[in-house]
């Protein structure tokens, strides 16, 4: 399928699913549970709770009954300040579908209350009203802001929550954001790391569900049906056993979408329309409107445009689709198409000047071209009208003018024909222009390339050069002076045995004190040139014995490995310890820390490395002026493997470096060298 097709649909379908409810699926037990608890006679502060759950539950399906639970959460929280919060944040969730301004100032206070509280289930709230707050502001300030709020606010505060599920409903929700700004294979990834870890942690559960039908869409926007069947297969496994979900119609959504794509467009339209009745029944009116897009596009392809147009002028006058500029003009550019695909000309362009007034001037002229063209046919059409009934109201004066006519038609016919000839003679002088800039483009690119490669080479020198040195230099310490003083050590402790009067000797034994101090520090200084572990076990142990080696008392050191594997060539295994060594060696010396985490993980050939400390921090504008040797090297080694370098610092809040790095780039090196 064309990917042109995605493009409306990616616009259309952000709101609902980012605001996916996360109800348990047996809904019946779960309500059920809710007004036990409110029959009983236990704490007011369990009773809060419990109105604000069902708050949620109902605020899809019933809007009156949604803010009685609120008003009678709200009274019952009076006197406990958490709960207080919470009753911001369910206030924004009773006006999440209809209120986003409203909503959002409530999401807002909600983040603030919480923050007052440093417990694991204040963290998850936080994440919570962070994310809705920005979903709230997605038409103002669009999907930079919402990508930007879930990075560096909802998953830390979600990390900190310790739990697992939460963490995996907010990748979902990230990979939906990548996937409606057309960032598939970065949405698949965040998304495949939702479903690990549910697979393993909440399995048959809400959120799984919700992974596997966002993992549906992603694989069908990016027209990969094959991968897209079988998560669509799991998802309806789950579901099945529920059927009074009101998470049904989503499931139907995607069915419809795995259809279309597939091209089944009669399986397609069977499960929109099951969709669009279950969404009736629950009130979901974005869903809704989004079944009758989807039945659109499937009668485009049918070509049953009046069908098409029909359901277009509907979701227009509805406006559910239609509530930012950009899903506007999508609505108005589809009227217009499918009016032409009609022959109603002047629909078409009614349609697509409204589409005009709304698009920006970037394409400005090629909409006027449109315009332009399709008055023509208009005007065109209504002159042979007039022609035809010129015709039949005067044939004689038409034999008469035949001849005339012919020789105007013969004049127009070779005017169009010289056109024509310059017209290519134009073109051909554009190509051969274009062509002979694309060459010097391409002997520049060639010319960037070689310097990039040559670059590379003058790196990976310095660097095995480096390490050859270290080697080198390590060797010569532990089994030169190392095995020098170690023996002298040895001499003189054997001579003041000999000697008994000399054993007591305190100037002697500090002497011989001094010479086993002086020997460990040689094997500390000869290990850390050459890491004997990295080559005995692997960079997972190496990586853990740093550790272990730089913490102590005041320094905790946290240190988290995921899917390492042994496959990593040797001289990229040294790379990252000489990088993880690095930061170690800046955190100590620098940062004043408490508290280190270190975290490494491997994705086929990309390797992250994370570094974050809770140390003084520094401005980070300082490193434009500021040159230093560590640094330098740490970027060197960034550099060669085709990396990335992100650092974030904020005075006495800490630090956090992130580094991406593509494992297989030494070897591409090592074969070119070769």
């Amino acid at each position: 399928m064309k990917k042109i097709y995605l493009i409306p649909v990616c616009l259309l379908i952000t709101v609902y699913a980012l605001a996916q409810q996360q109800i348990p699926l047996n809904e019946k037990q779960h309500v059920d549970s809710l007004e036990n608890v409110l029959r009983s006679n236990g704490p007011d502060s369990a009773k809060a709770n419990a109105n604000f759950q069902l708050v949620e539950y109902w605020k899809f399906k019933d809007t009156v009954k949604s803010k009685t639970y609120l008003m009678r959460g709200k009274q019952l929280a009076a006197k406990y300040p958490y709960f207080r919060a919470l009753a911001h944040f369910y206030e924004g969730q009773y006006y999440f579908n209809w209120n986003a301004a409203k909503a959002a100032a409530a999401f807002k206070k909600a983040e603030e209350a919480f923050s007052a509280f440093n417990t694991p289930k204040a963290h998850g709230r936080r994440a919570a009203a962070w994310f809705n707050y920005a979903i709230m502001n997605r038409d103002t300030k669009g999907y930079e802001f919402i990508t930007r709020i879930i990075l560096e606010k909802v998953l830390p505060e979600a990390e900190k929550a310790g739990e697992k599920v939460m963490l995996a409903h907010f990748y979902t929700q990230l990979s939906t954001v990548l996937m409606n700004n057309y960032q598939f294979a970065k949405a698949a990834t965040y998304n495949q790391k939702a479903i690990e870890l549910l697979q393993t942690e909440s399995p048959r559960s809400t959120n799984l569900l919700f992974a596997y039908l966002s993992g549906v869409s992603i694989y069908c926007y990016d027209g990969k049906s094959a991968k897209a069947k079988p998560l669509l297969a799991k998802a309806k496994a789950i579901i099945s056993a529920y059927p009074e979900s009101v998470n049904y119609p989503l499931y139907y959504y995607n069915e419809a979408l795995y259809y279309f794509t597939v091209k089944s467009f009669e399986q397609s339209l069977v499960s929109a329309d099951k969709g669009i009745v279950l969404a009736k029944k629950y009130n979901q009116k974005q869903l809704h409107q989004q079944f009758l897009f989807r039945k659109y596009e499937v009668y485009g392809q049918q070509k049953a445009y009046a069908k098409a147009r029909q359901i277009l002028l509907d979701i227009a006058k509805d406006g559910t689709l239609m509530a930012t500029a950009n899903d506007k003009a999508t609505i108005y550019a589809e009227l217009s198409k499918t009016s032409k695909n009609l022959k109603d000309y002047k629909a078409a362009y009614f349609w697509m000047n409204k589409y005009q007034v709304l698009t920006d001037s970037i394409h400005k002229d090629q909409t006027a071209l449109k315009i332009n063209e399709l008055e023509t046919k208009y005007r065109t059409a209504e002159n042979h009208q007039k022609i035809a009934a010129l015709q039949a109201q005067n044939k004689q004066a038409a034999l008469k003018a035949r001849n005339e006519h012919l020789y105007n038609w013969l004049l127009v016919i070779g005017c169009l024909s010289l056109l024509i000839t310059l017209g290519l003679v134009i073109l051909n002088a554009k190509n051969n222009r274009k062509l002979a800039a694309q060459k010097e483009i391409n002997y520049q690119q060639q010319l960037h390339e070689l310097e990039q490669k040559q670059q590379l080479k003058v790196t990976k020198a310095m660097l095995d050069g480096e390490e050859h040195e270290r080697e080198r230099v390590a060797r010569d310490l532990h089994d030169g002076l190392g095995g020098m003083l170690a023996g002298v050590k040895i001499g003189l402790s054997g001579w003041s045995n000999n000697n008994s009067d000399l054993s007591g000797d305190k100037d002697l034994n500090h002497i011989i004190g001094q010479l086993d101090s002086s020997v460990s520090e040689l094997r500390r200084i000869a290990r850390n040139l050459l890491p004997e572990t990295l080559l005995k076990f692997g960079l997972e142990v190496a990586l853990k014995d740093l550790c272990e080696f730089y913490m102590r008392d005041e320094l905790h050191i946290d240190f988290q490995t995921f899917h390492i594997q042994k496959s990593i060539t040797l001289s990229v295994q040294l790379s990252i310890y000489r990088m993880v060594q690095e930061l170690f060696s800046n955190a100590i010396k620098h940062a004043n820390a408490s508290n280190i985490m270190l975290q490494c993980s491997q994705n086929d050939h990309i390797f992250f490395i994370t570094f974050e400390d809770d140390g003084c921090g520094f401005d980070t504008a300082m490193l434009e002026n500021k040159k230093g040797m560590g640094l330098d090297n740490l970027k060197n080694r960034i550099t060669f493997l085709n990396g990335k370098f992100e650092l974030q610092s904020v005075i006495n809040e800490g630090t956090t470096i992130n580094i991406e790095l593509n494992i297989n780039e030494d070897a591409k090196i090592t074969n070119r060298d070769s």
